[in-house]
């Protein structure tokens, strides 16, 4: 139903640190790690959890593997090259429907076995980057007709999520990762890290970002000197053209009372930045100052504003993207987080972790309802992409709710596991991929019987994830300090 809700702040709690070594998947590309054992240093961007523990406080080191070569191709045969040239045929084709600048990367298809798949085409890019369409309605077109992998019938809650691979590096210690239209994973380190990486089709790592900027050169003339961020979280615009970043906090002049993992607005903490990174360029173009303690990132389907939920302000900003300025902050109560756009109701949802409860802003008028009673520490939040169902990870429950916004009723419940974090959700909406940072799990849900049909132990505290469709490819980040990547493909019969 919605009702109003109360703010009452949640208690503080008491948390815990797993070290368990993540597994070994197929490797390729990048470095790997086979047996390395994370180690733990004072860290400050864990989360309140509502329900009887405190936020996380441990970061753990990076991992350092094995380098290892990438695999080596077959000599090709006459057979192979008509199979090749076919495959040309196919993606020119398509690509006289898109704008210059698609890439279409390697392509991989999973056997059935697990960790295992074959690479079966390679095209040239057309154009440097991604970053090259210009329409949200091309980038949308392109990765609901381009297929890299074959057509098998299925919907995605019949097919069986097998490892494809597992990608470290002495750098690589990811909080998050998103997908950008066009092919792209973009993965925030943890904020002492500095970094966010970005890696292809083919899991080969194509840029690190340095969260190092001059914010006078950025639009703010006060703020003089070098600054660096703290990498949270990542929203892309639809066509793939840049990438919001939140910063938990920033370090430089003027900046001396950061937020904290529990915190209210009356301490006066210092406001954070909003990153937008230039995809063309892998590079800060403009800086964005929003609330305290900044963390989940949405932008509207038009690309014309950007939402995010600032932990430590109790409310959520909203930015204007064609000036780059915040324009309003709307007051929500403690700790909001994830946030999910409905266009058909022209609503966005925000789930206040510091309760039970998901705030509903009309993006028209900018009011708020709300659906109460959801469950113990919503923390994610994703829309059904025929706009039917609201589903949201609670945290402190181990468990996702299947609402229907219309009514604001919890429709169903799935225990996916401890600490259920951030998910995903499949291009055709029958498949949720939830990910449980203390049983180091991801679940695959059926959104239909809404059971879970599939648990896969990825690694050490996997916290973020993200779907390619043109792939099938699930992304894992894991706190431990790697990406998992798993492929959803057809059952082996």
């Amino acid at each position: 139903m919605l009702t109003a809700v109360s703010m009452a702040p949640p208690k503080p709690q008491l948390g815990r640190s797993m070290g368990a070594a993540p597994r070994s998947f197929a490797s390729t590309g990048d470095t790997r790690s086979d047996n390395s054992q994370p180690t733990a240093r004072t860290r400050r961007d864990g989360e309140p959890l509502p329900a009887g523990r405190a936020p996380q406080r441990n970061e753990h080191s990076e991992r350092h593997g094995r380098d290892r070569s990438p695999r080596t191709r077959p000599h090709i045969r006459v057979v192979d090259a008509l199979i090749a040239a076919a495959l040309a045929l196919v993606f020119l084709a398509a690509a006289a429907q898109f704008s210059v600048g698609d890439v279409v990367d390697h392509v991989r298809v999973g056997t059935g076995a697990a960790g295992t798949t074959s690479v079966v085409g390679t095209t040239a890019v057309v154009g440097t980057t991604a970053a090259a369409s210009t329409t949200s309605s091309t980038a949308t077109t392109r990765d609901s007709l381009v297929r890299l992998v074959p057509d098998d019938g299925l919907t995605a809650a019949k097919r069986t999520l097998v490892e494809t691979d597992f990608i470290t590096g002495s750098d690589l210690t990811p909080k998050s990762v998103v997908y950008v239209p066009g092919g792209l994973m973009f993965a925030q380190n943890m904020m002492y890290s500095h970094t966010i990486t970005a890696y292809d089709r083919s899991f080969k790592r194509v840029a690190t970002i340095d969260d190092e900027v001059r914010l006078d050169r950025l639009g703010h003339p006060d703020r003089r000197g070098s600054f660096k961020g703290a990498p949270v979280e990542a929203a892309p615009t639809s066509d793939g053209r840049y990438v919001y970043v939140s910063n938990y906090e920033m370090y430089g002049p003027g900046f001396s009372n950061p937020g904290d993992d529990v915190c209210s607005p009356a301490a006066g903490y210092d406001n954070s930045f909003l990153y937008r990174v230039n995809v063309a360029t892998m590079a800060v173009d403009q800086a964005i100052e929003v609330g305290p303690v900044p963390k989940y990132v949405a932008v509207t389907p038009a690309n014309d504003r950007v939402l995010v939920s600032n932990w430590c302000g109790y409310d959520l900003s909203v930015v204007d993207a064609a000036t780059g300025r915040e324009t309003n902050r709307i007051p929500l109560g403690p700790y909001p987080r994830g946030i999910a756009v409905d266009a058909g109701r022209n609503a966005a949802y925000v789930a206040v972790m510091g309760s039970y409860d998901i705030a509903v802003v009309d993006l028209t008028t900018l009011r708020v309802s709300w659906i109460t009673g959801v469950g113990s520490g919503p923390r994610h939040l994703v829309m059904d992409p025929a706009g039917r169902w609201l589903y949201a990870t609670l945290n402190a429950a181990g468990e996702v709710a299947k609402i229907d916004p219309d009514s604001g009723q919890v429709v169903a419940r799935a225990p996916t596991g401890n600490q259920a974090r951030s998910m995903a959700i499949s291009d055709d909406g029958t498949a949720l991929y939830v990910v449980n940072y203390e049983s180091d799990t991801i679940a695959k849900v059926d959104t239909a019987s809404f059971e879970v049909t599939q648990t896969i132990a990825v690694g050490d505290q996997p916290i973020g994830i993200a779907y390619d469709p043109a792939t099938r490819n699930v992304w894992v980040a894991l706190y431990g300090g790697a990406l998992a990547v798993l492929t959803d493909t057809a059952p082996k019969r």
